[in-house]
């Protein structure tokens, strides 16, 4: 730390309780009051280096020889930077250091020290040293933290725009100019200047900012100094973007219109470019605001920032609990449903565009999937995770679902699942209910297992069974039918193969031919058995015109679907209160990435 010595005598102020004492020989004959403590002093050195002092002793009237008495409680830095100044006027050996220049340089101004009250005077002295201290980073920051003390005298002086421009500028500079030799990240000055309080602190940002700082390491920062600074945050979970850890605050506010402040003012610094800042540390900070109540144009902002990069945010961050004064559901689903439509505001993906993914890309992984994709799986498994909150409205579900287009999932698979979770929470609801909530799904898109649950799920409407059972044997019919071609392109090969190779290998080519003929004829047999029983379904149907329970029983009895019945005597079911699940034989789904699973057997 760069420090200066002034003076050479050896020290003569002697402390008296709150009483400052020269130990000259001589009597004092001026005293100065600073807060509560005194200083009994000699005129002429005060005269012979400061305006402001030489002009209060020489206005001031002497009475009967009685001390002069001058009340400086204004002075900047106080009694104890005073103390330094009182030293100077003596001669007495001081130090001038990065944590006292500041205040003495301003002292200093408002003592007029200049140097027609003497050669290299105070002023003189203190701005020589500052220009040191600019030149290096740690001095430079303990400057401008000290800068709080005396302001606004260090404004007037333009003390703390020195001050940030020097850290701004070495910000950007290699660091071993200046401080640690060692190598250090893009990071290496996050810590330090996290010591800054907010108004300070924003300063210097803003001026990183200005000298081309990339946004990405401007965001690093004002989430280091978030962790910091915001207790909720840091309780939430721990950032995962960025190699640091920051350490509790403790110069921060600890009311909560402290951090709403300072949670708003970090926002407005945010950078506002687009997958800047990771999404998850936006949802956080989106909760964190919900939770002490943040301005509505704060969390607006929040919502679109997280709508704008939504294909990046996880499941876990985006259930953000409902802190409403009116809380009917345990997550805000309103919030997310705001977020969800911001991004398909912005979202360009082209709807006509061809775009096929099979469930094997599904199971791969998400970085092959486009943004709109991501979106649809992340809603769908958030979907899945609210259902079964009996609170929560067919309305809202609804609304929240069908804002995924139908060429954002190549799988319907996740959308089945939240609504058989839905299902299965609400009951009570009624046929035509039912029977709308499952429009919001496509069963032509289901994968295999989706299908055989889908079958025999008794929450489902019998008529959207049906469908699933005839898609069924459309797709299987399909599939043999390609097999067939290429069945008899195999047969024409094996004929133009010549009669040389097929005496060779007489016996086995037989054998294979009579396994590969029986394989066909089954699954022959298999679709024309499939076929009648979708036709006598069909008339089935036709006959028994409006549905009623016993005749869908025996329905499915008769083609090989078991549906349970409701023992008699119990109870209609009626909407709880809680959110306990209601008894049910089918098993819920789960869905990982593009699969398919049942959760338990279905009964």
């Amino acid at each position: 730390m760069a420090c200066m010595k002034l003076g050479s005598k050896s020290e003569v102020f002697l402390l008296d309780g709150h009483t400052w004492l020269c130990s000259t020989g001589l009597q004092s004959d001026v005293i100065i009051e600073i807060g509560g403590t005194s200083f009994h002093l000699h005129k002429f050195p005060l005269l012979s280096r400061s305006e402001a002092l030489a002009n209060l002793i020489g206005d001031h009237p002497i009475e009967n020889e009685k001390k002069c008495v001058l009340q400086l409680h204004d002075v900047p830095g106080g009694a104890k930077t005073f103390l330094l100044i009182a030293k100077f006027c003596y001669g007495v050996k001081m130090e001038l250091t990065p944590m006292n220049v500041v205040s003495l340089r301003c002292a200093a101004e408002y003592l007029g020290m200049s140097e027609d009250y003497g050669e290299e005077n105070l002023i003189a002295q203190t701005e020589n040293f500052l220009n040191e201290v600019f030149g290096g980073w740690t001095d430079s920051l303990k400057a401008l933290e000290t800068c709080e003390k005396v302001l606004p005298r260090a404004e007037e002086l333009h003390i703390v725009s020195r001050c940030i421009n020097s850290l701004a500028m070495k910000t950007s500079a290699d660091p071993s100019l200046f401080t640690k030799s060692h190598p250090v990240g893009e990071d290496w000055w996050y810590e330090d200047v996290s010591l800054l309080r907010l108004p300070l602190y924003k300063r210097l940002i803003l001026a990183v900012r200005s000298n081309d700082m990339k946004p990405e390491t401007v965001a690093g920062a004002l989430m280091y100094y978030a962790k910091r600074h915001l207790p909720l945050l840091g309780r939430q979970s721990s950032i995962e973007n960025g190699n640091f850890a920051a350490p509790r605050s403790k110069i921060s506010g600890s009311s909560e219109a402290d951090q709403r402040n300072l949670l708003e003012e970090l926002v407005e610094l945010l950078p506002d470019q687009k997958g800047v800042t990771p999404s998850n540390f936006l949802l956080r900070l989106l909760r964190t605001a919900m939770k002490i109540h943040a301005s509505p144009s704060c969390r607006w902002s929040l919502e679109k920032r997280v709508g704008a990069e939504l294909d990046q945010a996880s499941l876990q961050d985006l259930l953000i609990p409902n802190t409403g004064y009116s809380v009917e559901t345990l997550y805000d689903i309103d919030c997310a449903q705001r977020i969800l439509d911001y991004f398909m505001l912005v979202d360009h993906d082209d709807p006509t565009s061809n775009y096929i993914v099979d469930e094997e890309q599904m199971m791969e992984g998400s970085h092959l999937l486009k943004p709109i994709t991501k979106v649809a799986n992340l809603i769908d498994s958030y979907l899945a995770e609210v259902a079964p909150d009996v609170n929560l409205k067919l309305a809202k579900f609804q609304s929240l679902a069908s804002a995924v287009p139908e060429y954002a999932r190549p799988l319907d698979d996740g959308i089945y699942r939240a609504i058989d979770m839905y299902l299965k929470a609400h009951p009570w609801l009624t046929d035509s209910e039912r029977e709308e909530l499952c429009r919001l799904m496509n069963i032509q898109k289901f994968s295999l297992e989706a299908s055989t649950h889908a079958a025999q799920n008794e929450r489902l409407p019998v008529r959207v069974i049906v469908q699933v059972v005839f898609f069924e044997q459309l797709r299987l019919r399909t599939s043999v039918s390609g097999l067939f071609f290429v069945s008899e392109n195999l047969d024409i090969s094996q004929n133009l193969s010549g009669n040389l190779a097929l005496a060779r290998n007489d016996l086995h080519t037989q054998a294979g031919d009579t396994h590969a003929r029986i394989v066909v004829d089954d699954m022959k047999r298999r679709v024309s058995e499939l076929e009648k029983d979708c036709l006598s379904m069909k008339q089935e149907i036709e006959k028994m015109g409006k549905t009623k329970v016993g005749s869908w029983n025996n329905l499915f009895r008769k083609f090989g679907f078991s549906r349970s019945k409701s023992k008699s005597g119990d109870p209609v079911a009626s909407k709880p209160t809680d959110t306990k699940e209601s008894p049910t034989s089918s098993a819920p789904l789960v869905v990982n990435g593009g699969g398919y699973h049942d959760k338990e057997s279905v009964e």
